[in-house]
């Protein structure tokens, strides 16, 4: 034995003895219970004081002494022996992408709606200056001016600019002087939000059909960005989910649905770059039939070069994902902050499908907030959800009362 391996043991032995000392002590200075921990368990016996009177205290401080050897031989043994030869394992199976991401918890819609509702708030814009206007009390027709023309600026329309004004002068008027000019331009702006239709998504199927809601809109205007956050949206409400990347035109839109989809647990069905989008919509909706889930959401190409092939192109698209399961909803797309400019881009889409929604994106800007009146007043469509910000839960159900309320805040 070297002489490492002399010095090794004896500090073993020293040590143990020590301890046993040590425990005897305070069990003499105590009067209490010692602690022993059985070998192989975490938890410790008592043993009483006399157990440990008489005979059984050198009998127990041999038999330490014994082990402390033992171990102290065995640790020898393991300084001398070789050291085993390296064994080769077999290479791990690469665990699925779902197991190896960590799922997110999308935001709930109460807590959405009271955010974005801040964040209209803080931006000031069209309620604020209307305002400003009407305080100045005794109003003549320069004033009448700059109130129409601030509801041009703020993208109302011109047709839906002159009924608003002539709403609020005509109440003002006839309600005399004691009228809350507030109240009044409230009243006008939330007549003229009112589409007497419905604003929710219409995302449910009939006869065990999963809903099928195709969403279209104009490259650059947020379409995909928005079916990612509308299938954020649907799994914090319960529901599951398929998305059908269906935009082959741009190699980057199935990637991007993808990425978008597994940070919340949701399949995406695509095809190779190029591949014909009609096929790729009909085996997301029939995966979605397949594995019973609530809504398939379908993402399509947005190009406005070539208007004949894209009016084409989404007529099949439509055509070909209804043989599986009717489309319950169609969602156009629309960038708030390109104004008027965005209505001649709804006009193309809805000539060749039944847009029955508006999503409206990037309305943080709420000097174009009338962009909403507006369109709604040229199309006949409600919007039923609307974008701010650039978080991934930063979209929401439209909401005309709680809109109106944040802008004149």
């Amino acid at each position: 034995m070297n002489t490492g391996l002399v010095v090794v043991t004896s500090l073993i032995v020293v040590l143990v003895i020590v301890g046993i000392v040590t425990a005897l002590l305070l069990v003499k200075r105590r009067g209490g219970q010692v602690q022993v921990s059985p070998p192989g368990t975490g938890s410790p016996t008592a043993l009483p004081e006399a157990d440990l009177d008489g005979a059984a205290k050198p009998a127990l401080a041999s038999q330490a002494v014994v082990e402390a050897e033992a171990a102290a031989d065995e640790a020898a043994a393991q300084i001398d022996a070789p050291a085993p030869a390296p064994t080769e394992h077999p290479a791990e199976a690469e665990a699925p992408a779902s197991a190896l991401t960590t799922l997110e918890t999308p935001e709930l819609p109460a807590s959405r709606l009271q955010r974005l509702r801040s964040r209209l708030a803080k931006g000031g814009g069209i309620g604020q200056a209307l305002l400003a206007v009407l305080s100045r009390g005794q109003l003549g027709r320069e004033d009448w001016d700059e109130f129409e023309e601030t509801l041009l600026l703020a993208d109302v329309g011109a047709g839906a600019s002159e009924q608003i004004l002539d709403g609020v002068r005509t109440r003002l008027q006839v309600q005399g002087a004691g009228t809350n000019p507030v109240q009044a331009l409230k009243d006008e702006l939330m007549d003229a939000l009112d589409t007497g239709q419905s604003r929710l998504v219409n995302d449910q199927g009939e006869a065990g059909l999963p809903g099928v809601v195709l969403v279209v809109g104009v490259n650059g205007s947020g379409k995909t960005t928005t079916i990612g956050r509308l299938a954020r949206l649907e799994v914090a409400q319960g529901r599951s989910v398929v998305l059908g990347a269906a935009d082959t035109f741009r190699a980057a839109a199935a990637e991007q649905l993808t990425t978008w989809g597994e940070r919340v647990g949701v399949s995406t069905v695509r095809g190779a770059e190029g591949a014909d989008p009609a096929s790729v919509a009909f085996d997301a909706v029939a995966q979605g039939i397949a594995a019973q889930v609530d809504t398939v959401i379908i993402d399509t190409a947005g190009r406005l070069h070539n208007k004949a092939n894209l009016m084409d192109e989404l007529s099949k698209i439509k055509k070909v994902a209804a043989k599986q399961a009717p489309i319950t909803e169609t969602l156009l797309v629309l960038d708030a902050t390109t104004g008027q400019n965005g209505l001649i881009q709804a006009r193309v889409f809805t000539e060749v499908v039944d847009v029955t929604g508006i999503v409206l994106t990037k309305l943080d800007g709420t000097a174009k907030g009338g962009i909403v009146i507006a369109v709604q007043r040229e199309l006949g469509v409600p919007v039923k959800l609307v974008g701010l910000g650039e978080g991934p839960d930063d979209l929401a159900p439209f909401e005309p009362n709680s809109f109106v309320e944040a802008i004149m805040a």
